[in-house]
């Protein structure tokens, strides 16, 4: 597996993040994943924020579209299939675990940080715990890379291919949906 690539956070997506969050964001390393209008999707974050607290979540989903997504499928019982399969599945299990293998490794290119060894995101790799870590971890990845994460994105009401941001402009010049 490769880690995802990251690209510097402008000043501009700062300011995106800022109106996704509704507060600044901290120790951003870069832009995991974006929208189709180049809007930031998933930030990468230090293990270590800027005051010392330990920070397990690397990827962290930003975009208000993916993270109702999530939200709205954390509401069901869709986190307990995803156990239930987890735990049926010798597969899915496994490939589940080197999805943590692979996010603690794209972390630790980033800093050590003893607190949080051994600590991905999302319940990984035994549990699924929270959508929004593993949607972002496979947004960050790529398909294929978590398999929890993708199978949580494909059962959203949110695609990374269609833009849903507030600012039209952007959404309107990539705009994917179609209309009937």
């Amino acid at each position: 597996m490769h880690p995802a690539s990251l690209t510097p956070a402008t000043a501009p997506d700062m300011q995106v993040l800022r109106e996704q969050l509704g507060r600044p964001a901290r120790g951003v390393i870069g832009i995991a994943a974006r929208c189709v209008c180049g809007n930031p999707t998933v930030v990468a974050t230090e293990p270590r924020l800027p005051d010392g607290t330990p920070f397990p979540t690397f990827y962290y989903l930003t975009h208000p579209g993916a993270t109702a997504a999530m939200s709205a499928l954390e509401a069901t019982q869709v986190m307990r299939e995803l156990n239930d399969e987890l735990a049926a599945d010798d597969e899915l299990t496994a490939a589940y675990a080197a999805a943590h293998a692979a996010y603690l490794a794209d972390r630790a290119a980033h800093g050590d940080v003893p607190e949080i060894a051994g600590i991905s995101a999302g319940g990984m790799p035994t549990r699924v715990k929270c959508l929004h870590a593993v949607a972002a971890h496979a947004l960050a990845a790529g398909p294929g890379v978590n398999p929890i994460g993708d199978r949580a994105l494909a059962r959203g009401d949110w695609s990374p291919a269609c833009c849903t941001c507030a600012n039209p402009a952007a959404a309107g010049a990539h705009d994917t949906r179609v209309l009937t």
